[in-house]
């Protein structure tokens, strides 16, 4: 299996275009693999809200055949207002902590599967990724803060971390990282 480092390394040098696609070896799925298969076989949606990650995990996604099955879509709500307007986040924790917040993902993926459901029905699970990619802080938290969110039916969890790398490394680390706590949640 190639490690994170080595995949990072490998795009660096211009080898693949991202570190998702140089972790699939050995004849294993991908996290997006796993996640599509897995939602399949439990006849479940998916809906993703993603801010610091501008699209990816929705990319990964979309590059497994098949994910028409599952994927409701996607809303990147890059900007603090549409956190709030599109998804539903509290108008009050947004101005007391910023959009980078664990709470803020929560109501992120909680808001993806209301927004992104059919009908009166929710989507089962939303993902949600807010964080600080780089290269500087707007609010004096580190760089590379990441809180990363999944809902379902079964409730919701939050994984609060601090990545290292350069603006891309951890936006694409981020998006690995959320479609993993998608698929351990299930």
């Amino acid at each position: 299996m190639t490690t994170r480092r080595e995949a990072r390394a490998a795009r660096q040098a211009g080898e693949v275009d991202d570190v998702e696609a140089t972790l699939v070896s050995h004849g294993r799925p991908s996290d997006a693999e796993r996640l599509v298969n897995r939602l399949k076989e439990l006849g479940w949606t998916l809906g993703v809200a993603e801010s610091l990650t501008g699209g990816a995990v929705a990319a990964s996604v979309v590059s497994v055949p098949g994910a028409s099955a599952v994927l409701r879509g996607g809303i990147v709500a890059y900007a603090t207002d549409i956190k709030q307007t599109v998804l539903g986040v509290d108008a009050t924790l947004l101005a007391a902590h910023g959009p980078v917040h664990p709470r803020v993902a929560r109501q992120m993926a909680e808001g993806a599967r209301r927004v992104l459901g059919r009908g009166d029905d929710a989507a089962d699970v939303g993902i949600a990724t807010t964080g600080i990619a780089g290269p500087v802080s707007p609010d004096g938290q580190p760089v590379g803060t990441v809180h990363l969110a999944v809902s379902t039916p079964l409730g919701s969890r939050v994984e609060s971390l601090v990545l290292t790398g350069d603006r891309q490394e951890i936006r694409a680390e981020a998006a690995a990282l959320a479609l993993r706590l998608a698929f351990d949640a299930l």
